[in-house]
């Protein structure tokens, strides 16, 4: 069976159409596609989704749409996270999915993103105990699990969220930069001390904060996902790729040849906030995983209706 995904989140759209087998085995991608339409944009300062932001979305939910048809996908779930969860005007979005897409999204909790995420993140890695850390730009889930999800939890910490209440100046100030790493130190204390987080056997990271910090880390010549994917990168270079990025501008990291021209601004919280989770939760390596959310979204689709 033929199905298609969509995860729109506070930085970016994404799509995938995949193949499910009958047995429930391993999904077959047709297309992977991503679009940066920071649609969270402004939203944690002003509580509402600005119009542009929504044209962006509308644009890239358009293109979408159209290789969803041409694809022939047969059940199709559009999930939308935080931006959506937080804003005020959430109707307009909404009303623009159900004309651009021709269904409506369907704006989940955290838990369920988080649930999403586990279910997406660990098949095909060896059986353990894992932390799923899922850095978006709004918000970051936290879900330990082995053969399935034992807690989770949603903080609002996010890439965007964190880059836009402290991270002002270019390069950030180390005030900036201080007041930033406290947020987010007390908001991953409060998840890891909720889920379990510290007890876990292995550390799996999520989403394009993540796996642009593993291509840095691996200093790769361009952004190679079949490298980046399960990819163990150390907690010092984690580190070292953080402090890095704080001090360069964002011209400077336009310039890293993995770098993805819409992660420039928001890399540096991204990757503090990758840093602070790997040393409060006292872990020495995060498995990088491309896959995530989108996948959980797949592999529901495979009892479930469209929506």
């Amino acid at each position: 069976m033929r199905v298609a995904a969509i995860d729109c989140g506070t930085n970016s759209i994404r799509l995938l159409v995949a193949d499910l087998p009958p047995d429930g085995g391993p999904l077959t991608d047709v297309t992977r596609r991503m679009e940066i339409v920071r649609l969270g944009q402004g939203v944690d300062r002003t509580g509402v989704l600005a119009a542009p932001a929504i044209e962006r979305t509308r644009v890239a939910l358009a293109g979408y749409a159209e290789a969803i048809g041409t694809l022939g996908a047969e059940r199709v779930r559009m999930v939308a996270t935080s931006a959506s969860r937080d804003a005020r005007n959430a109707d307009e979005f909404r009303d623009m999915v159900v004309a651009t897409l021709g269904r409506p999204p369907e704006v989940v909790s955290g838990d369920e993103e988080a649930r999403l995420s586990f279910v997406g993140a660990v098949r095909g890695l060896p059986p353990a105990r894992y932390l799923v850390v899922d850095i978006g730009g709004g918000s970051t889930e936290f879900v330990v699990g082995a053969d399935g999800v034992e807690r989770a939890l949603s903080v609002d910490v996010g890439c965007v969220r964190m880059t836009e209440r402290h991270l002002h100046s270019d390069p950030p100030t180390a005030a900036q930069v201080a007041a930033a790493t406290a947020d987010i130190e007390a908001a991953v204390d409060r998840a890891l001390a909720a889920v379990g987080g510290r007890s876990a056997d292995e550390v799996v990271g999520l989403a394009g904060s993540v796996t642009t910090v593993a291509a840095i880390a691996l200093d790769l010549p361009r952004y190679l996902p079949e490298r980046t994917h399960h990819a163990r990168i150390s907690r010092a270079d984690v580190a070292r790729v953080s402090d890095d990025l704080l001090t360069l501008t964002r011209a400077q990291r336009l310039a890293i040849p993995s770098m993805h021209p819409g992660r420039a601004d928001v890399i540096a919280a991204g990757a503090l906030i990758l840093r602070i989770i790997l040393d409060r939760a006292g872990g020495g390596t995060v498995i990088a995983s491309e896959h995530d959310i989108l996948d959980g979204i797949a592999y529901g689709l495979s009892t479930g209706t469209p929506t």
